[in-house]
């Protein structure tokens, strides 16, 4: 018989993902550069988590090299937000969480060179599925849209960075076992090292927001988006069976899409529609883990880290 919070599981799991589809509006909106808007969600976020790390009197790994992993995940998840911001400005905000969504083939790309895991059939294929399906989307854009190649390029390797994240959170869980809100500190910490530098020099003059409502924007981008909706999805996913995970991890995609098209007016044509449909098709095919050791790695990726950070 089911309990209440199993039941309880699906329904966070899709407001968790629809949450951080709202979060790539407020990217849109905000005057600041992709660079310093990754920078401010993950300091502001790195404050809540230290906060929270203390109240629950969670301590710091005693392994240097356990420690080293995590600032390193940071550093990963610091770049997938800031190229993700960049794709979000050149494409939107629909086609560039689709577009990071295709963390899942990096994510067993490494699996495969490094954690001698094998590829089923259905995941080979998908991978296929997703490159048609990006293609069509793809196409028409680059039509009517100067900025779409450094959108495509940004949202694609966006995705590659948030693989590398979810990567060294394993090797820091592997190393040694870590309380979950230190380890947020750590990549909070880790993010915000890396953000310092390419912040200042390529969104000088966009750091700071200008108004009380931007700073208030960004406020709710750090905690909200980046705190709350990856609680409740941490929350919901160990839930979950796998295949349902995989099924309504794609909310965020779909709401990003559903926003870009209703609330943005972005063009989406029959052809990109369904091309977003195939591609979302492949990521969920693509996240299906048949072998025991995959299996295994998909349910520590996703208790401590989920698929979509945004």
């Amino acid at each position: 018989m089911a309990t209440a919070s199993s039941r309880a599981a699906p329904i966070s799991l899709v407001i968790g993902c629809i949450i951080f589809g709202l979060g790539s509006l407020i990217v849109a909106h905000v005057d600041i550069g992709g660079w310093a808007m990754s920078f401010w969600r993950l300091a502001i976020s790195g404050i809540v988590f230290t906060i929270l790390a203390k109240v629950m009197r969670q301590q710091m790994p005693q392994s240097k090299r356990a420690i080293f992993y995590g600032l390193l995940s940071g550093a990963f998840l610091g770049l997938d937000l800031a190229l993700w911001h960049e794709s979000i400005y050149a494409v939107g905000p629909g086609i560039s969480t689709l577009l990071n969504s295709l963390q899942i083939f990096f994510l067993a790309a490494i699996g495969f060179l490094y954690f001698n895991e094998r590829q089923s059939i259905v995941q080979v294929i998908s991978l296929f599925l997703a490159m048609l399906g990006v293609a069509m989307i793809g196409s028409p854009e680059f039509a009517h849209n100067t900025a779409a190649t450094w959108g495509f390029v940004t949202g694609i390797v966006s995705g590659a960075m948030l693989a590398a994240s979810m990567t060294f959170i394993r090797k820091t869980h592997d190393t040694e076992p870590t309380p979950i809100f230190m380890l947020m500190q750590l990549i909070s910490i880790g993010g915000v090292l890396a953000m310092i530098v390419p912040m200042f020099i390529f969104d000088t003059g966009h750091i700071l927001p200008n108004t009380w409502s931007e700073i208030g924007w960004v406020l709710i981008y750090g905690t909200v988006m980046q705190c709350l909706a990856w609680g409740l999805i941490a929350y919901s996913i160990p839930k979950l069976s796998l295949a349902l995970t995989g099924l309504l991890l794609l909310t965020e995609p779909i709401a990003a899409l559903v926003i870009d098209y209703s609330w943005l007016d972005k063009p989406i044509n029959s052809l990109q529609w369904g091309g977003a449909l195939l591609t979302m098709l492949a990521i969920y095919l693509g996240s299906l883990k048949p072998k025991p050791r995959a299996l295994r790695r998909y349910r520590f990726f996703s208790r401590f880290y989920m698929r979509d950070y945004k």
